[in-house]
């Protein structure tokens, strides 16, 4: 029997306690991190809400919520003047690593640059996580500067 299908959407107050949690179960982000207590999560929700080119991304399956990610979209003045996709905090929950989500994840962010035009795909990936920088290199990024990227 297989899986039932993951389901994309954009991220709503009520995600933003266990968006927080993903975060802060990884141990790179929880030395930087003080939680969800504060205004500053929700400050940060509504700026990325009210701007066209920024969407923070949950991932779901079956209504459990398995990951995120944050796309921005930059307008370059390189690139004659296309647009890049800057993909950050992506997170999945442990229970769902190694299981294809983080694939689907980047795929699907992939495709929504390819809609919106985009002419080059971006992240970066804190130096330690080498079982990261080798998925994102399976997954088609080239090294390059401080981060991945991946031509479109």
């Amino acid at each position: 029997m297989t899986a039932d299908p993951l389901f994309f959407r954009d991220a709503t107050r009520d995600d933003l306690a266990q968006i927080v949690e993903l975060i802060l179960a990884d141990s790179l982000s929880n030395q930087w991190e003080s939680g969800a207590d504060g205004s500053g999560p929700n400050q940060a929700l509504s700026a990325i809400e009210s701007d066209p080119n920024n969407r923070l991304v949950v991932v779901e399956r079956s209504g459990t919520l398995l990951g995120t990610m944050q796309l921005t979209f930059i307008p370059q003045l390189t690139l004659r003047g296309g647009l890049i996709l800057q993909i950050e905090n992506v997170r999945v929950d442990a229970s769902a690593r190694s299981g294809g989500v983080g694939r689907e994840m980047i795929e699907w962010a992939i495709e929504e640059a390819r809609g919106r035009g985009c002419a080059l795909v971006q992240l970066m990936s804190n130096a330690e996580r080498v079982r990261a920088h080798s998925f994102y290199e399976r997954m088609g990024f080239k090294q390059s500067h401080a981060g991945f990227k991946y031509s479109l």
